[in-house]
């Protein structure tokens, strides 16, 4: 995984040198399967799926299109899996909102299926265990969405925090203290970098390691003190035949 990461940080690092060409791509089509000799679709099905495709405005996001579609966007992204129950009750207020920010010059509503091959790595590097999970903010340090999933609460947030995010590309949103950091990392070498990234990565897996190591002492100590509850509920009835006045 960490290979992955670094594979994916080299890429991102050179592209970022050339931030000033990148462009913005529009959301892509998504097309219907082609009909074969195994698997016949009726025409009217066909036209139906054409017609939604060709008017979702949630963008799909993959380990290939990933950082050119979200270049210069403050993103809400869901990451999915089809057969999730609570991914699609949610489902059309998510379609929803991506038509409220659909051609928007910064906020960016977009999708990631966990399920697919092309988005394997997109969802081990944001660290994906269930679905749906949402988050929002730069692509590259996304940040988690805790509020409802219905629509009026997906918009009142989206509005809210669908800004311009401080980052190489967009230096106008930065603080004196952010610009100079940026000045700083772009200064080093690719190596120098990919070291000082996974050096902060280590110590936040310490900091995760750590609370999990709490969280399972805490649950080691809630079962003994339910253990004992239990015993100690058992003997006082068992003195009092309890059972016995009822």
């Amino acid at each position: 995984a960490r290979a992955a990461r670094t594979k994916q940080r080299r890429a991102i690092i050179k592209s970022r040198s050339q931030v000033a060409c990148r462009p913005t791509l529009t959301p892509p089509t998504r097309h219907p399967p082609k009909e074969s000799a195994t698997m016949k679709i009726p025409t009217a099905v066909l036209l139906s799926l054409a017609t939604t495709s060709a008017s979702a405005s949630v963008v799909n996001l993959t380990d290939d299109n990933w950082e050119t579609a979200t270049a210069g966007k403050t993103v809400f992204v869901k990451f999915f899996a089809p057969w999730c129950g609570h991914c699609k009750a949610m489902a059309a207020d998510w379609e929803q909102l991506g038509d409220e920010w659909k051609g928007h010059a910064i906020g960016l509503i977009a999708e990631v299926d966990c399920t697919t091959d092309d988005t394997e790595a997109l969802c081990e590097d944001n660290d994906i265990e269930g679905f749906p999970s949402i988050k929002y903010g730069d692509m590259l340090a996304l940040e988690d969405y805790e509020g409802g999933r219905d629509y009026d609460s997906l918009s009142v947030f989206a509005k809210e925090n669908l800004k311009p995010i401080c980052s190489p590309a967009n230096l106008d949103a930065c603080s004196d203290e952010n610009k100079a950091a940026i000045e700083k990392f772009q200064a080093m070498s690719e190596e120098e970098l990919i070291k000082a990234i996974e050096a902060v990565e280590e110590k936040i897996d310490e900091a995760d390691d750590k609370k999990d190591e709490e969280v399972m002492k805490l649950q080691e100590t809630y079962e003994r003190l339910m253990d004992e509850h239990d015993a100690h509920l058992k003997e006082i009835k068992s003195a009092s035949h309890y059972g016995l006045m009822k």
